[in-house]
């Protein structure tokens, strides 16, 4: 997740590179995040129905106060750190809590929710905060800017800022393999079209709304994930073939849909930070990547099982520190 963030530095960068702007610290006035569990900074804390919250140990170990935030991570996560690159003193609160007011609202705001995807259904299982409402609550969020740094400095601060977008692994984990209703209905490329969809009217609608700079990321390498693994691995330990190519199929209707949105929207700048390659080599060579053990996978049953499966994955691994267990499934 580290490389995300340099990539999402290195799109601002070039960004005011192409402007011929000298950009002073922080690089831009905010960062605004969408998306799930991967840049969900506490949201779920607030949504008394939610299933997934990380509001327990070892979530947040690592963090400022060693204590849980709702990252699902022991300590930063993607946005954290690109919010440090860009010179930034502190991150956007979730916007479901009371710290979201004031002059805390002047450095971005994060909307993100574990368990929320592209499609509002897989969200809505979950009670997790859907896409759709995550609009919303940016809607909202611009009024609140407004009346704290007036109409036209509210502006500014949304046409300069960095809109993150990640999301998209629900939609097959936790909704399309398991949902025979869903899978009848559309073969792997039509639901890849589906969410592709989603994404583009979401993106438009950003732009309509202030948003010039928008980074969204890749389908991960779905059948690297622990979870994908343990479900669908049939005991083989590796990744699951067929689950990447589905997600090599979203990441290409992904590609031709970016051009497209830069095609129709000539001042937006937008790119796709790929944490697909990254990862899949990991998995494929963890030696050649520097990592020289697979990851410990925590099975179903509890902290304290002595059985490890070794998973070719990082060795080091949110929630996780050192070699402790994996107790992620999705997070890997």
């Amino acid at each position: 997740m580290t490389s995300m963030a340099a990539l999402l530095a290195l799109f601002l960068l070039a960004a005011s590179a192409m402007s011929g702007g000298v950009q002073a610290q922080p690089l831009v006035p905010a960062v605004i995040s969408f998306g799930d569990s991967t840049v969900d900074v506490g949201n779920n804390n607030y949504l008394p129905r939610a299933v997934f919250k990380a509001n327990y140990a070892p979530y947040g170990q690592s963090f400022a106060r060693h204590e849980p935030t709702g990252r699902f991570s022991d300590g930063k996560i993607v946005t954290d750190i690109t919010a440090d690159t860009l010179g930034f003193e502190s991150y956007a609160p979730p916007y479901l809590s009371p710290q979201a007011s004031g002059k805390n609202l002047l450095v971005g705001a994060n909307f993100a929710s574990a368990a929320s995807s592209y499609h509002d259904d897989t969200a809505a299982m979950y009670d997790a905060i859907t896409l759709t409402q995550q609009l919303e609550y940016y809607k909202e969020y611009q009024s609140k800017l407004a009346a704290v740094a007036g109409r036209a400095a509210a502006r500014s601060i949304l046409s300069g800022a960095l809109y993150v977008v990640s999301t998209g692994t629900g939609d097959f984990l936790q909704n399309y393999y398991h949902n025979a209703s869903l899978s009848r209905r559309y073969d792997v490329a039509r639901y890849c079209g589906l969410l592709i969809g989603i994404f583009s009217d979401f993106a438009d609608k950003l732009y309509k709304l202030g948003a010039r700079r928008i980074g969204v990321t890749s389908m991960p390498p779905l059948g690297c994930l622990p979870a994908s693994i343990r479900l669908y691995g049939e005991g083989h330990g590796g990744c699951v073939a067929r689950l990447n190519r589905d997600a090599e199929t979203f990441n290409r209707k992904l590609n031709a849909t970016v051009e497209a949105l830069k095609g129709r929207h000539a001042d937006l700048k937008i790119a796709i930070f790929d944490i697909y390659t990254p990862l899949r080599k990991l998995a494929d060579a963890p030696v050649e990547q520097g990592e020289d053990e697979g990851v410990p996978l925590q099975p179903d049953d509890g902290w304290d099982v002595p059985e490890r499966q070794q998973l070719r994955l990082l060795r080091r691994c949110p929630p996780v520190r050192s070699r402790e267990r994996l107790h992620g499934g999705v997070h890997g």
